[in-house]
């Protein structure tokens, strides 16, 4: 698409957010009648007293008005948007201004989440943005998160501090991505069923939950929820079979004042094909091609996962204490082009916090918010890599690495332990001054430490055991002026500490094992000012500047001669200014709302070898990116409307290879009834309405010009969903 054309949707896409500003004063506002059985999904509530009371948890302070916090802060607008997909984040995470999520059409791939474009050059899983599932960490100690095991029909809030985070959370750069599972029913027992066809692939969910109170004393109440799902499915794409199955409980009760919470994942996914990569030339062909490299040497994955995690909270002395324990496992066996890759990984931690409000008396002439806590976390992972040999013929004649023709696994190429943990502690303060002024100052200390035993050690292979640690404080200014109840201005001044992946560290260009000793961490300062305000109690509208200044900022590039394998480096500073805005609007008939970011991201220096790349821009990110969402509701029936738009992209550091502009429209229409005491919602969607050819993410700095990951064609799909009561 020309970069114009591609700017004509993104105005589009804004046109609709300005829309909802010009018809917010008129309209009265008025409540929906909410069927019996319905759930916070269906979307019915008062839309005044919605927009009023929102509230984040991501601050590590218990529910704090975002009018009241010196941060970027978004949460996403799921409810606003029946009957999601749930196959992917990118489903839930539509018009957050700063996040864009790359689907990369690969169920052996985890999407890319960015957020001021940190995580957009991931070459596994998410990166530079910190996940957590109720407040228990996702993400691993070293920073990388893999998503693919979250249960996402459960997910009922998510929210999103967007920018530098570190002080609150460490080792991520870009934000803090924190869902919030689904409260159980208030009644004694309820069920709720999804089925989602979409041709090619299939989903199933049940979900099971209740509440009760005791009337014995024992406890005040408990509650439990357990949800089981499978999906399978060729694929679009040719080699993108999926097949997966997991299974979610979460069990909670208050017992003498403390609440306490107990969930437990298992996640098992025996066959997840790696489609690939595309050229130029293929994507124009046919999108939904696969990279015949990959089906030759059989890419794939297979993980089973299991997690368990323990929580306790309990108010302390005016103020919440809360702590959390979790511990789990990860098998992965992973077939590559260039080698089979085998992980055992064992992660656990912990942490506690407290937050305390005091007020004026004796010495304070304000009231003051303190918090502090620890945060520890544990990986240890048994890495075998061997050669693949899945392209040799059985009667081929055996070699040194395929000694056995025939069998897909050969020789082994590296055998090592690698343990990463991190133990960060962190304190804020707050003072609540006169004349709505809020100043905060918050500052953490990170230890990321690395260490790899080598287990393959033979004459011609040395021993590359070794060890790093990797530390940092982090300090954070904040200041905000709550001008009004519903209208504030905040300011803020940030740090961010972000560590190499254990992956990161050990994948090194020479093909040693051990750890790269000069790749460093990149540390990250931000300068961010923004605005928010609720306008007559139906319209939220926010925007951020913001410039961020990247020391060693990490950049992963295709190692020559070797296909699928991923080296990585240090640029030596970038710079990246960006300005975010969003609106949305609630009515009784009508949810609406946008996001456009725009983002100037630039090197400014690099060099490799005699090469300079200053003054070109960081690849990855496009300059303009907008979405926008409309749903209508006539009586039971419901339509919604969304788009994506997005300017170029370049896909290599010189800037020489782009993925062109783009605008996607998805539409579905569907049913939202109760029947007695069955609530039910049938749902059509079609998916890339226009049949747009895209590429929806880029490899950077990609090797046989294989840069481009396709979107995926126009798909009609239908979902079904009951719940009875």
């Amino acid at each position: 698409m020309p970069q114009s054309t591609s700017f004509r949707y993104t105005a589009a896409a804004l046109a609709l957010s300005a829309a909802s500003l010009l018809a917010a004063s008129p309209v009265a506002a008025q409540s929906r009648p909410v069927p019996a059985g319905v759930g916070r999904d269906s979307a019915t509530r008062d839309t005044a007293q919605a927009l009023q009371a929102m509230r984040v948890t991501v601050t590590r302070e218990g529910a704090r008005s975002p009018f009241e916090l010196p941060f970027a802060l978004s949460t996403a607008p799921l409810s606003a948007r029946p009957a999601l997909r749930r196959t992917g984040v990118s489903d839930l995470l539509l018009a957050v201004p700063g996040v864009q999520v790359q689907d990369r059409a690969n169920p052996s791939q985890d999407q890319r989440i960015a957020i001021r474009g940190f995580g957009a050059r991931s070459a596994f899983g998410v990166r530079g943005v910190r996940v957590l599932r109720d407040g228990v960490p996702v993400s691993l100690p070293d920073g990388q998160t893999p998503t693919d095991w979250i249960d996402l029909e459960t997910v009922d809030r998510i929210d999103i501090v967007r920018g530098t985070a570190a002080a609150l959370y460490g080792n991520a750069a870009g934000g803090v991505i924190d869902m919030r599972s689904r409260a159980p029913a208030s009644t004694p027992f309820s069920v709720q069923a999804r089925w989602w066809d979409g041709g090619e692939v299939q989903r199933g969910n049940v979900q099971l939950s209740g509440s009760q109170a005791d009337s014995t004393g024992t406890w005040q109440q408990a509650a439990w929820l357990l949800s089981a799902t499978r999906t399978a499915g060729d694929g679009q794409r040719q080699w993108s079979r999926l097949d997966a199955s997991s299974l979610f409980a979460r069990g909670l009760a208050t017992i003498g004042g403390t609440r306490l919470e107990l969930q437990a994942t298992r996640y098992d996914a025996p066959r997840a094909e790696n489609t690939g990569a595309l050229t130029a030339a293929e994507l124009a062909r046919n999108p939904r091609l696969p990279d015949s490299l990959n089906i030759t040497r059989r890419s794939r994955k297979a993980v089973l996962q299991s997690q368990v995690a323990m929580h306790a909270e309990r108010d302390v002395a005016g103020g919440t204490v809360r702590a959390a324990l979790f511990g789990g496992t990860r098998l992965l066996d992973n077939p590559l082009p260039f080698a089979i890759v085998a992980v055992d990984r064992a992660v656990s931690g912990g942490s506690i916090h407290g937050a305390w409000r005091l007020t004026r008396t004796g010495a304070l002439a304000w009231p003051v918010r303190i918090g502090a806590g620890v945060d520890a976390q544990r990986q240890v992972d048994d890495r075998s890599n061997y050669e693949n040999c899945a392209a040799l013929a059985a009667t081929a004649p055996a070699t040194t690495a395929c000694p056995r023709p025939g069998t897909e696994r050969g020789s082994t190429r590296l055998d090592q332990q690698e343990r990463a943990s991190n133990v960060g502690g962190y304190g804020r303060v707050e003072i609540e001054a006169p004349h709505g002024i809020f100043a905060s100052a918050a500052l953490r200390h990170d230890r990321v430490s690395f260490d790899v035993r080598d287990r393959f050690v033979t004459n011609t292979n040395a021993d590359d055991s070794g060890t790093r640690m990797l530390q940092a404080l982090s300090p954070m200014f904040g200041l905000v002026w709550r001008a009004q109840p519903q209208w504030s201005v905040y300011a803020n001044l940030s740090s961010a500490f972000e560590t190499p992946t254990v992956t990161e560290l050990t994948n090194q260009v020479n093909g040693a094992a051990g750890l790269n000793a000069t790749l460093e961490p990149q540390r990250t300062r931000t300068a961010e000012v923004g605005v928010q305000t609720l306008l007559g109690g139906h319209v939220r509208a926010d925007m951020a500047l913001f410039r961020a200044t990247v020391l060693d900022e990490l950049v992963p590039f295709d190692v020559p001669n070797q296909p699928g394998r991923r080296a990585f480096r240090n640029a030596g500073r970038t710079t990246r200014s960006g300005a975010e805005t969003s609106i949305r609007a609630q009515w009784a008939h009508a949810d609406v709302g946008a996001a456009y970011t725009w983002s100037r991201f630039r090197f400014d220096r690099y060099d490799v070898g005699t090469v300079s790349y200053a003054g070109q821009r960081i690849p990855g990110v496009p300059e303009h990116y907008a979405q926008a969402f409309g749903t209508l509701r006539r009586g039971s029936l419901f339509t919604t409307v969304e788009v994506t738009a997005s300017s170029a992209s370049s896909a290599n550091d010189a800037g020489t290879i782009n993925g062109a502009g783009y605008a996607v429209w998805n539409w579905r229409a569907g049913l939202d009834a109760a029947l007695g005491g069955m609530h039910l919602q049938p749902t059509v969607s079609v998916e890339n309405l226009f049949d747009r050819r895209y590429a929806s993410s880029l490899v950077i700095n990609a090797t046989r010009n294989r840069f481009f990951e396709p979107g995926l064609p126009r798909r009609i799909s239908f979902l079904m969903s009951l719940q009875w009561r």
